[in-house]
Order: structure tokens, then C-alpha cells, then sequence
């Protein structure tokens, strides 16, 4: 027998690749760059002889896939010189078309590539809208507070611009403590006087309650509907007796409902120991505004001095 012709074959079948060595992969491009590659066998239930999509491994590459590009969008804006901003769509992964396609290269042979299906997210906010809403002022409000306590101004500041330019639609109901989040210090919150069962204390968000305050006035002489408000048990210098409105992030909260016929927009401003907040709408609104006592920068010059929250709650006055 020719043992090297054997062997010659042997070695000539070692060189064609075996059925389970053909590419067999799934490459995921976005923008042209490859983010992700599948084997059939990732996507598999492992049960041999029974080639079925793991639904849990399908959904779970979708949200690894959506994750890389994902990109959110944005609302349009007014910025601190008055200028109106452009919104910005922002775009996720078609899941529909995403799945279809992966049911498509699952059940073919060889290789395969995919360019990651889109789908637009629209923003809330367009310019259009915003452009209409912010013609009317329908209720407004100012308070005072001591600049020079430099760590509550700035936690003011912080929480004054998270509601700064939000739009509620008729309907909706605004929450203070979902709208501005908690108050950490890994978001820039400082630590000031608060009060801890009745005694002051060191917290971080102290003077959040000023404009949690300053909005429920703007918003009460705007006429439009308290959902919840709850004052401290003594009364705050930064406004008239009854006029406030406390909050704590495992505690009390304030919301509002928009019970107009046309969204309204808080625009808000912190400057020289003011905190400002005006609300707007369209030219075409109907509401009813109400009559509400002003505060006086006189009585807010160190409202760290007397203000006192309701016991056994850690307010962020």
C-alpha cells in the first residue's frame, strides 16, 4: 500500500475547512464601525438537534446593542441670554427590525452583516412649541436669601436650574422631587443647615425648600391646581406665614396640575440673593390668576436663623 498517498490525502483534508470552521458569525455595524459580533451559538438554545432563538439571549443582545447607541433627545430651550435653542431628535434600536433580521441570519448559513436598524426619538419640546409658550406670563414670584452663605446659594442654584425651562402639557401633574432628583452630593449639592428631628444639623441640600416655595407661589397666583403641598410647623422669613412649601427626597413633595388649555413653561433665575420664578404660556390661554402676599428681602435676610421643619422629617429647608 502507498502510505504516502494516504498520507497526502490526510493532509490535503486538513487543509479545507470543516463544515463547523466556515465563518459563522453576525458582524453589527453602526456608522460603518463594527460594535458587536454574534455566533449562532450565542443567540441558540442549547439543545442539540433543535436550531430555536433563546429569547432571553435575543433580548438581552438587543439591550446591549441599543445601549452603544442610544442617544437621547433634547428638548429646545431658552438659555440665559433669551435666546431660543433648536431641540435635537435623538435615535434607539428598531427592535422589530433588529429581531427580524436576527431571525434572518440565524436560519441562513455562512456569514452575515447588519447595519443596526434606527428609529427616531422625538423630543418633547420643539422650538415651534416653545416659541409659543413663552409669550405670556401668567404668574411669577420672588425670593430672598442671604448670597453670602455661599454653600445654600449655590445648592438654590443647583435646584433652580432643574426646573428651569420645564414645560407641562395640559393634564400633567409637576413634581418637584421627580423633576429636580436627589440631592447628593455627587450632583453637586452641598452640605447646609438643615433640621433633624426638630434640632438644626449639617445636610447635604439645604435651602432646596426656598425653590420648592418660590414655584408653589408662582404657580398658585398662575391659578393653576395644587395636587400637594406641606408647610413647615413654624413659619420661614422667605416668605409670608403659610406661603411655603417644604420638601425632603423620603419625604413630603410638591406637585401641581396644569388644568389649562395650553402647556405653561417655568423659567427660572438666581441672581444677587434672588431667587426668581415665572411661569408662561400662550398667547391664547384662559386662566384665572389669584391674589397671593409678597415676600420682603427685609424678613429673608438669614432665613438659616428661624427656619424649622416639621418633626421627624430631614428637611431640606
Amino acid at each position: 500500500m502507498n502510505f504516502s498517498w494516504i498520507l497526502g490525502l490526510l493532509l490535503l483534508a486538513q487543509q479545507q475547512p470543516l463544515p463547523e470552521q466556515v465563518p459563522n458569525h453576525l458582524t453589527i455595524s453602526y456608522e460603518q464601525q463594527p460594535i458587536m459580533m454574534l455566533n449562532r451559538s450565542d443567540l441558540a438554545i442549547p439543545l442539540p438537534g433543535f436550531p430555536l432563538i433563546d429569547e432571553q439571549k435575543r433580548k438581552l443582545t438587543a439591550d446591549r446593542v441599543n445601549k452603544q447607541i442610544r442617544r437621547d433627545p433634547v428638548d429646545a430651550y431658552i438659555n440665559e441670554q433669551g435666546q431660543l435653542i433648536q431641540e435635537r431628535a435623538g435615535i434607539e434600536l428598531n427592535k422589530t427590525a433588529f429581531t427580524e433580521r436576527l431571525y434572518t441570519f440565524f436560519y441562513q448559513d455562512g456569514p452575515a452583516d447588519m447595519d443596526v436598524p434606527l428609529r427616531t426619538i422625538y423630543p418633547r419640546v420643539d422650538s415651534e412649541l416653545l416659541s409659543d409658550i413663552r409669550t405670556k406670563r401668567i404668574g411669577h414670584y420672588v425670593t430672598y436669601f442671604n448670597s453670602n452663605n455661599k454653600e445654600r446659594s449655590y445648592n438654590i442654584f443647583l435646584a433652580a436650574q432643574k426646573i428651569n425651562n420645564q414645560v407641562v402639557f395640559p393634564g400633567e401633574t409637576f413634581s418637584f422631587n421627580q423633576s429636580v432628583g436627589e440631592r447628593t452630593k455627587a450632583k453637586g449639592y452641598m452640605p447646609a443647615k438643615i433640621i433633624v428631628r426638630g434640632e438644626y444639623s449639617e445636610g447635604i441640600g439645604g435651602g432646596i425648600c426656598q425653590v420648592s416655595s418660590t414655584l408653589f407661589n408662582a404657580v398658585d397666583r398662575a391659578g393653576l391646581q395644587i395636587v400637594k403641598r406641606y408647610s413647615h410647623s413654624r413659619r420661614v422669613p422667605y416668605v409670608p406665614p403659610g406661603r411655603d412649601a417644604t420638601v425632603s427626597w423620603y419625604g413630603p413633595d410638591f406637585s401641581f396640575k396644569n388644568v389649562y388649555n395650553q402647556p405653561i413653561l417655568i423659567r427660572t433665575k438666581v441672581q444677587h440673593g434672588m431667587m426668581l420664578v415665572f411661569i408662561y404660556s400662550s398667547d391664547s390661554i384662559s386662566y384665572t390668576p389669584k391674589q397671593i402676599p409678597s415676600t420682603s428681602f427685609r424678613q429673608a435676610l438669614h432665613p438659616e436663623k428661624t427656619e424649622i421643619a416639621v418633626p421627624h422629617q430631614n428637611k431640606e429647608f
